[in-house]
């Protein structure tokens, strides 16, 4: 049945969306999104869900709140369910109980799904409680948005400014000089700590603290514009005590992540725990093969080979799932000595029953040879599922040594068709500082959907470009650059210790 879900969306932190909001877009026919409710939310929906952007930034409105009103009651009518997602929560200064008055009106079936507000969460990303039994004891939540220049305030300034509580003004960056001066006016004491808080909870965040007279100007010379939050009180001055986020060691920092969309998931998620700001931009699909007969050829005989080398986690992958197929597990292997590349590699082996009896120092194909010679490879069987497309020193200097090497594909690498605007744009507007290069292949195709130009001209504002090890970085000079940052060790662990060191050296 039909049905319009007013959803609160949270601050723009994607981990303080409800589990119940999430079920909820991931079966809505129609999803209705405001600005500041966070883009990566969609990636809970259909995919083939109505997706329809409604604007609502201050004072910019893609879609008037009457017509939005219009689009809910039709697609209601129209017997969809409808996922209304809105920032923060419905009910705190977000108009959803005017859209559930003209949803009932029209008899249209509603449900309000509550949202953390960025009253709450702004603030305390920033280190300051609401309440605390030493300074505050209740919290007024007020609009800022008043006309100035109309005849009354709906406020009652002498009880806000005389009271105890702590006061949370939403949308009144533009009214600051207004709400400073009648606070003051009304009996406020001019040094009363005020603290700001723009973006609060996002990759974006940022806050300032002054006191009551000072802010204004405080505020224009740093140049604090809506969404923000202003909290005035004595609450306040815990700010630089309890302030945890803005200590995070990658915030505010753009990064831009060309793994494939399988791959991505674990380092943007690492990546977003450390403050930085995202940009998934994927520049290889990982795709399964047409035809797995010489794959299934190999697993019938893996008793005839002496070890099997994985050079990839999407090696182990699709090796495993055709072995799943045959009616296979990990003891079919049983009989064969097993390499892995790299630890990342090892630990998908891992989860599937094996441990790898060989993992070189150096995650590169050479030292795997230099191990597997150790190891006494000559005159052996070898092994390699892996991509249709690959580097070829592996396999040569593993014949080289004497050893007999048969490669048998298991899945291919291509090129996405993703968008540079957004990449591009970020980089003309100084929102990139790293680009993350994690192989050869990541170079190659980053340079087919984004132009060499567009780095070279933009390295000024500070991008660098991060190489997971030596192979990627010599394909990377192949256009022109070098590696800014490259560890030691050539795994994600190790780019992102280099990130969080190289921005703590920036800082200071």
């Amino acid at each position: 049945m039909s049905k319009v879900y007013l959803i609160g969306a949270g601050p723009g932190d994607p981990g303080l969306l409800t589990i119940k909001a999430r079920d909820v877009l991931s079966k809505a026919d129609v999803v209705v999104y405001d600005y500041l409710a966070n883009k990566i939310f969609l990636k809970n929906c259909r995919e083939d869900a109505e997706i329809i952007y409604v604007g609502k930034k201050g004072g910019d409105h893609t879609l008037p709140q009457a017509q939005i009103n219009e689009l809910l009651v039709q697609k209601a009518l129209d017997g969809k369910i409808v996922a209304r997602l809105k920032g923060g929560d419905p009910y705190i200064f977000g108009r959803g109980a005017e859209e559930a008055q003209e949803l009932l009106e029209a008899g249209a079936e509603f449900e309000v799904i509550p949202g953390v507000t960025s009253a709450v969460a702004a603030p305390a990303y920033a280190g300051i409680p609401l309440t605390h039994r030493k300074y505050a004891s209740s919290v007024s939540f007020i609009t800022g948005h008043e006309d100035p220049d109309k005849p009354e305030s709906a406020h009652n300034w002498h009880s806000l400014a005389t009271g105890t509580s702590t006061l949370v003004f939403f949308m009144g960056v533009k009214n600051l000089p207004h709400i400073s001066k009648m606070l003051i006016q009304h009996g406020m004491r001019p040094d009363m700590p005020v603290a700001l808080v723009r973006w609060g909870t996002t990759c974006k965040h940022k806050s300032l603290v002054s006191t009551l007279q000072d802010i204004p100007d405080e505020a224009a010379r740093q140049g604090f514009k809506p969404p923000s939050l202003i909290i005035v009180g004595e609450v306040v001055c815990l700010r630089d005590e309890l302030n945890w986020f803005e200590k995070l060691p990658l915030l505010g920092k753009g990064v831009v992540v060309t793994r494939a969309r399988e791959q991505a998931s674990s380092l943007l998620a690492q990546l977003s725990d450390l403050g930085a700001c995202c940009f998934e931009f994927p520049t290889i699909q990982i795709n399964p093969l047409d035809d797995y007969l010489p794959l299934h050829d190999a697993i019938s005989k893996l008793h005839q080979y002496n070890w099997v080398v994985f050079t990839s986690v999407n090696g182990v992958r699709f090796f495993w799932q055709e072995l799943v197929k045959a009616g296979l597990d990990a003891r079919a292997l049983g009989n064969n000595k097993v390499a892995a590349i790299g630890p990342a590699t090892a630990e998908a082996l891992e989860q599937r029953g094996i441990n790898a009896d060989f993992v070189p120092e150096r995650y590169v194909a050479e030292s795997v040879v230099q191990g597997m010679l150790q190891l006494g490879v000559m005159g052996q069987k070898v092994l390699i599922p892996r991509a249709k497309v690959a580097r070829e020193v592996l396999p040569q200097e593993l014949m080289k040594a004497g050893a007999d090497v048969e490669i048998v594909p298991v899945y291919e690498t291509g090129l996405t068709q993703e968008d540079d605007s957004e990449i591009v744009s970020s980089l003309e507007k100084g929102e990139i500082h790293y680009i993350t290069f994690t192989s050869s292949s990541t170079v190659e195709n980053f340079f087919s959907l984004v132009a060499p130009e567009h780095i070279a001209k933009n390295l000024d504002k500070g991008i660098k470009l991060v190489c997971i090890g030596p192979v990627t970085d010599k394909t990377l000079q192949g256009f022109g650059f070098k590696s800014d940052i490259m560890p030691d060790d050539y795994t994600i662990p190790g780019v992102i210790q280099e990130l969080i060191k190289d921005s703590e050296m920036i800082q200071e």
